[in-house]
């Protein structure tokens, strides 16, 4: 996702350096002309120019950096990420850091399941949503700015959450999908599915190629959330088996005209399907 922002920056003339602790990522970056500048080690030359910083960590790294390296930041810099939980890491960073930067948290909802700087693509921020992550320690100010940043880059639709709505949201339509995609792969010892299989499964499916490192880290971080969801739909399959074994053909369908319904909502002129 660093890497996708660079791209887009760099593409619309911005100034762009970067931070990374795989000399082969900068590499790959500078060769690509993704960036102006890239390091490895962070230290003045490194980040004490940059107005804006983005980061791109997982949200233990991030605390830990910004403890270990705020005091590299130039005076009134202003700071967002892509990090995908808000409330286990935010409320930290904004307690710990200078008074004299700001930070407000935003997610860029694209991406694939794919991770690396050499799969940056920043084609996915077209149509996609961008959610500005704002607390009372924000000023309108840096409000404004993040939602000028997902407008720069390109989103669609850009909505302000706090981050606990944040989270109960993210939960469902991003976490819970994952969970159920990991689910329906490690539910079957078949070896031979991708014999048989047609594009719903395949569909349904492709975010199960998954960073485990990543992903147990922000399930954990958002565990009351996703364990809420979690339970729902469970209740949800529950209720659907029952009417299976009922032989309950009008519930069925009544069920199925609902989905319809609500997934309607999403082909809508100028959303994705």
């Amino acid at each position: 996702m660093g890497g996708s922002y660079a791209k887009a920056l760099k593409r619309l003339g911005y100034s762009v350096s970067a931070l990374d602790c795989s000399e082969d990522a900068v590499r790959y970056a500078l060769d690509a002309g993704m960036i102006d500048r890239g390091f490895t080690v962070p230290d003045a030359e490194s980040v004490s120019d940059a107005d804006t910083v983005i980061f791109a960590l997982y949200p233990g790294t991030f605390r830990e950096w910004i403890a270990r390296y705020q005091h590299l930041l130039k005076p009134g810099a202003m700071l967002t990420d892509v990090t995908g939980v808000k409330s286990c890491v935010v409320y930290d960073i904004q307690q710990m850091l200078r008074p004299d930067v700001e930070f407000i948290a935003s997610h860029p909802m694209a991406g694939r399941e794919v991770s690396g700087v050499q799969n940056s693509d920043d084609r996915i921020f077209r149509d996609a949503n961008f959610i500005v992550v704002p607390t009372d320690r924000n000023s309108r100010e840096a409000v404004d700015w993040c939602r000028s940043l997902g407008q720069i880059l390109g989103f669609a639709r850009i909505a302000v959450l706090s981050p606990e709505e944040h989270d109960r949201m993210i939960g469902f339509v991003s976490q819970l999908t994952h969970c159920i995609a990991i689910a329906l792969m490690t539910c079957s010892e078949n070896r031979h599915l991708a014999d048989y299989t047609g594009d719903s499964f395949r569909d349904l499916t492709r975010i199960a190629r998954i960073n485990d490192a990543m992903w147990s880290e922000l399930f954990l971080c958002n565990k009351g959330p996703l364990l809420e969801q979690m339970d729902r739909f469970l209740a949800e399959m529950k209720e659907l088996r029952s009417l299976l074994e009922q032989d309950d053909r009008e519930g069925l369908r009544s069920k199925m005209r609902l989905s319809t319904e609500r997934r309607a909502a999403f082909d809508r002129p100028g959303r994705n399907g």
